[in-house]
């Protein structure tokens, strides 16, 4: 049993769940700083992420004064240039301390390729499985077995909206749309207005787009069930949801493809688009901005299309420790950090996620984190796609590629299907 399969089985079942950075950055040339140092691999490299990463350094610091961090981050939306550097470093035997990667699917081809380590000792070491809900260890867990240590918990299916673009589109930004058809009114309201109805950017934010789209369509069981074969994706209410996310991609700029998450979500930001679906990373770029929740800018779960159902797109950064870590020690530190009580509330306050403690001090967090602490105890839980929840890397690409061609006009909703059809049957396990 692989991870992404333990997820599936619990979601099924409908579970409640800073200072700068230090020293040089590698750009992934290889471990530096010494023996005394720890290189830390991430895609945290701007915005709302460097300043979480910042303020996980600061805890770091404080924590382990003797130790220089090193920062190998490489910038990339979603990690791709990230993903790619480091599998190069990896098979060729030059792997940083730790690495960032998403739980759940992702680190399927880490483990079977035998480039990660098992840390269950560590989590017997710093108290994790008292710290961490029974549910999120179970879904770390392959075959007895668990590869890295989250640092927080994402939801990737929000909408934020610009309050002043809405009411200048005639939209009152206090009625939340209840049905996914109520939105795509609203949309085409916002369209009327002369305005970018909804923000969008580079591939993997259309996969974001389109993991949402089918979470709505389909609901949560039937979601889940897309990856373990209990879906069918050439199915009648998959090409609905495909016709949906085209209809969607409709409403968006046409400079997408050039563009990164942090300029679409500052179309939002700066008045020029109504809507953006992002992850709730984005609500740091809003804070970051002097916005104010629920006055300048408006979120909400992508609505229901069907089922009614409540969905917590779930995702959850993590870190590992490499076979052949240079500094393993150093890298164990590290991951003491991320998991402490102070570096989960540091960090998760500065990058707009929820701690995956659950004896971190919530009082401390504002309103957003507030809700999705709620959502994530309440709600149905999905796996993310484009964020490595529910997919291996093989499978993300698949994914991304088939998507890519569908918004840029190279093929039609009827191959598209097709070309999604292909990629889980070549990527599901049997």
């Amino acid at each position: 049993m692989i991870a992404r399969r333990t997820f599936l089985t619990l979601t099924s079942a409908g579970i409640a769940l800073g200072a700068l950075a230090a020293c040089s950055n590698s750009s992934g040339g290889g471990s530096a700083g010494g023996d005394d140092s720890v290189e830390v691999f991430t895609w945290w490299a701007q915005g709302s992420e460097k300043a979480g990463l910042d303020a996980l350094v600061k805890v770091f610091n404080e924590q382990n004064p003797k130790i220089k961090f090193v920062n190998g981050s490489v910038a990339g939306g979603a990690g791709s240039a990230a993903k790619d550097m480091l599998q190069s470093r990896l098979q060729t035997k030059n792997p940083p301390d730790t690495f960032q990667a998403h739980a759940g699917g992702e680190l399927t081809d880490y483990i079977n390729a035998g480039q990660i380590e098992d840390v269950s000792g560590l989590y017997d070491e710093f108290d994790l499985r008292k710290a961490f809900p029974d549910s999120l260890v179970e879904l770390l867990t392959v075959d007895g077995k668990i590869y890295s240590v989250p640092s927080n918990i994402h939801r990737s299916n929000v909408v934020w909206a610009s309050a002043a673009v809405l009411e200048k589109a005639g939209i009152d930004p206090k009625a939340v749309p209840e049905t996914f058809d109520a939105w795509l009114a609203d949309l085409e309201k916002a369209k009327a207005a002369g305005v970018t109805a909804l923000s969008l950017a580079a591939p993997w934010t259309q996969v974001n787009l389109l993991e949402a789209v089918l979470m709505s369509h389909l609901g949560a069981d039937a979601y889940n069930g897309l990856f373990d074969g209990s879906t069918d994706w050439a199915g009648a209410e998959v090409a609905t949801a495909i016709a949906a996310f085209e209809k969607l991609v409709s409403y968006t700029n046409s400079d997408r493809d050039s563009l990164d998450w942090p300029e679409a979500t500052a179309l939002v930001i700066d008045e020029k688009a109504a809507y953006n679906v992002m992850g709730d990373w984005a609500v740091a770029a809003f804070q970051e901005a002097g916005k104010e929740d629920m006055k300048d800018y408006v979120y909400f779960e992508v609505p229901s299309a069907a089922s009614g159902d409540k969905i917590f797109g779930f995702l959850a950064d993590s870190f590992t420790l490499p076979v052949g870590a240079p500094h393993a020690d150093n890298a164990k530190a590290w991951l003491k950090t991320i998991s402490s009580v102070e570096g989960q509330e540091a960090f998760n306050l500065a990058k707009g996620s929820i701690p995956a403690r659950t004896d971190a001090d919530v009082s401390k967090f504002p309103a957003y984190q507030q809700s999705a602490l709620e959502s994530f105890a309440h709600d149905k839980i999905c796996a993310s796609i484009a964020h490595g929840a529910a997919t291996s890397v093989a499978w993300l690409n698949a994914i991304s590629d088939a998507t890519s061609k569908f918004t840029s006009g190279a093929t039609d909703a009827k191959a598209f299907q097709a070309e999604l059809v292909s990629a889980a049957e070549s990527n599901m396990k049997k």
